[in-house]
């Protein structure tokens, strides 16, 4: 869990050397960061407990570790969810970041194309406000969670489309 929790710190620095808001790339560094001190930090602390006797307090120091780990995580997916809706600079091709960027304009294409879809939707409340699905956006979380995580080698993630920038925004 340790070492996944750095994958997403790899993806948190590629996703804001990117970004063209710097305000946005701070706050997702920022959260890798932290995510990389957790993970460290539950790597020793798993390590610990292996060699030592069994203790509860050692037991309930990792759990609370792991669970530290996985916020931490959810921050840097947040983070990177406001970068790429400020938008990425087009990354080298043939790259682990081009990969990376495909992931991140992937899960932007699924939420403008849900938001869009709400929009349409011509259902009104009592004061004329337009009443949204009871489905929620799309978010990186999810996609994660459906998926491998985007920096490890999977055949399921979407690759660029040929002639289409980072930046295009009718995906």
């Amino acid at each position: 869990m340790a070492s996944d929790g750095q994958v997403f710190v790899k993806f948190g620095h590629i996703v804001a050397e990117h970004c063209l808001d710097q305000r946005c790339a701070a706050e997702l560094l920022c959260a890798a960061e932290q995510t990389h001190t957790i993970s460290s930090q539950l790597g020793i602390v798993a390590r610990v407990k292996a060699v030592t006797a069994e203790s509860k307090s050692s037991s309930e120091l990792l759990v609370s570790n792991a669970q530290n780990l996985i916020q931490a995580v959810s921050n840097v997916l947040k983070a990177a969810e406001a970068a790429c809706i400020k938008g990425l600079q087009q990354p080298p091709p043939d790259s682990e970041e081009e990969e990376v960027a495909a992931f991140c304009m992937h899960w932007r294409k699924n939420l403008l194309w849900h938001r869009a879809k709400e929009s349409l939707n011509s259902d009104r409340d009592e004061l004329g406000l337009r009443k949204t699905q009871a489905r929620a956006e799309p978010t990186l979380t999810a996609m994660v969670q459906e998926q491998s995580p985007p920096i490890k080698h999977s055949p399921k993630r979407p690759k660029p489309v040929k002639g289409h920038t980072i930046m295009d925004s009718h995906l």
